[in-house]
């Protein structure tokens, strides 16, 4: 069976564990040259290692997506170093669970300068590398027959409406939906799509943050209050890494040449809008 990313370099922020761990994973299972960025080089490094090992062609970056230029600084290396940039799946960001009264401006900051404001300007680089590689007839036509790239950004249900506890983590998840709606409409002319995943609950290093937040907030005993919210899930089980990957490999292959601006709900049918 043909491997479906054969050549495709493909750009993973917050690779190093969770879902862009997974994505990186099953991207190299599928033929893609991968480029890897994260803030935690150490665990990078490991995942680099496996991948060599299986033969993958691998490049790691450190990369703090809260700041624009340093975005950049990766995105032009990126292009020295494999001379061209097809995919890119944004899975880098935090997680915030607290008492909307005890929210303060630099935990509000924090989790939107890396959610919203990382998003919204690695898109930018991305999208502005992909143009690049267009030919100047199609970029003149302002319209192209064929896909020029796949972005995916990941979002959460949270961003789907309010959250009492998660004040900026829901506001930062919801402008990551209309972030990949604006990019999809200006890039629509170049056909280089743009979607986004929205996961409930996957059990990554990031849900056990979210768990002990809570209980630290709350006062709730997290695995009790994890168990209830997977209970409401209509499938009965948190979802997986590989289910997510499962849902960025399509939106990142030939398949969804015809879909953009798009929120897919990957959440066993929790939220069904």
């Amino acid at each position: 069976m043909d491997k479906q990313l054969k050549g495709k370099v493909a750009f993973i922020a917050g690779a190093a564990s969770g879902i862009g761990k997974g994505i990186a994973l099953r991207f190299a299972q599928e033929g893609a040259r991968l480029a890897l960025a994260d803030i935690q080089e150490n665990l990078l490094k490991e995942l680099i290692a496996q991948l060599k090992q299986n033969g993958s062609e691998v490049r790691t970056y450190r990369l703090d997506i809260s700041k624009p230029r340093e975005t950049q600084q990766v995105v032009d290396q990126i292009l020295k170093d494999f001379g061209a940039l097809h995919i890119f799946v944004n899975t880098a960001g935090v997680v915030q669970s607290n008492n909307f009264l005890d929210v303060t401006e630099e935990e509000w900051d924090r989790v939107i300068d890396i959610n919203q404001k990382g998003t919204a300007f690695a898109v930018q680089a991305v999208a502005r590398a992909m143009i690049q590689q267009i030919p100047e007839d199609v970029k003149r036509a302002g319209r192209a027959e064929k896909s020029y790239g796949k972005i995916v950004n990941f979002t959460s249900i949270s961003g789907r409406r309010g959250r009492a506890y998660q004040l900026a983590y829901a506001a930062s998840k919801a402008a990551v939906i209309s972030i990949t709606q604006s990019a999809a409409l200006a890039f629509a002319p170049y056909n280089i799509n743009v979607n986004a995943i929205a996961p409930s609950v996957v059990l990554t290093p990031m849900w056990d943050e979210n768990n002990r937040l809570k209980q630290k907030a709350f006062g709730v005993d997290a695995q009790k209050a994890s168990d209830e919210f997977i209970s409401r899930i209509p499938l009965k089980r948190p979802g997986t890494v590989e289910d997510m990957a499962a849902a960025a490999l399509f939106l990142c292959s030939s398949e969804s040449d015809y879909i953009t601006g798009q929120t897919l709900n990957v959440d066993g049918g929790f939220e069904m809008n």
